[in-house]
Formats: structure tokens, sequence, C-alpha cells
């Protein structure tokens, strides 16, 4: 069966057919220091102290979700440490603005270590 999907997958790949990944189920809210990421967007955050329950709830509708996969091979780019005190420290009617220009500042961080490949 294994050999089945495995196969079916290459197929679908090699004619550019790809299944939307579902969102994965809804989960409690993390720990501080957590990552968390929306996939949609390609960006990540990290939980800090005095994220609230209401605001964990709301960023899980908007599509966020912990990072469950390990080691994730997807490229994120960080919403930095600022833009998301100020969420936590937001008005709930303003955080979609403020969402948007949190994502708008996500930079690209490169991994401590990686290659460079000069090819």
């Amino acid at each position: 069966m294994r050999l089945i999907k495995s196969l079916r997958a290459r197929l679908r790949s090699l004619m550019g057919r790809q299944l939307p990944r579902a969102l994965p189920r809804r989960s409690p809210k993390p720990q501080i220091g957590a990552t968390v990421v929306q996939v949609e967007h390609s960006v990540r955050l990290v939980v800090q102290a005095g994220l609230s329950d209401q605001l964990w709830l709301w960023l899980m509708d908007q599509g966020w979700r912990v990072a469950t996969y390990h080691p994730d091979r997807r490229e994120y780019r960080d919403i930095p440490a600022s833009w998301v005190t100020r969420l936590i420290d937001s008005d709930p009617a303003h955080r979609d603005r403020l969402m948007a220009e949190a994502i708008s500042h996500a930079q690209r961080r490169t991994a401590l270590g990686a290659r460079r490949r000069d090819y």
C-alpha cells in the first residue's frame, strides 16, 4: 500500500498536480518560546509572554499553527520580536492591520552553519 501511495504521489508531482495541504487540527496555546507558523504566507513567529488565549484563538482562525514537522524544510520569513510584542499589546480591532504590517516586515533568517552552494 505504501508503494502505491508513493508512486501516486510521484506521478502527481511530475504532472504538476498537488493536493492542497489541510490545516492541522486546533491545538492548545503553545508555551513561551515555541515556533508558530503560517504556511500560506510562509512566515513564522516565536511565542512570547503575554500571548492571551483570545489572541491565540484569533491566530488559529488566521491559519497559524504550531510547527509540527521536524525538521521542517520549508523556507519561512521570521516576524521580528518587536512586532510580536506590538501584536500582543494591540487592540483586537486593529490586529488585522498590524499583522499585515508585521508580515511585511518579516525577514529571512539564515540558519547558523548553513552551507552556501556556489554552482
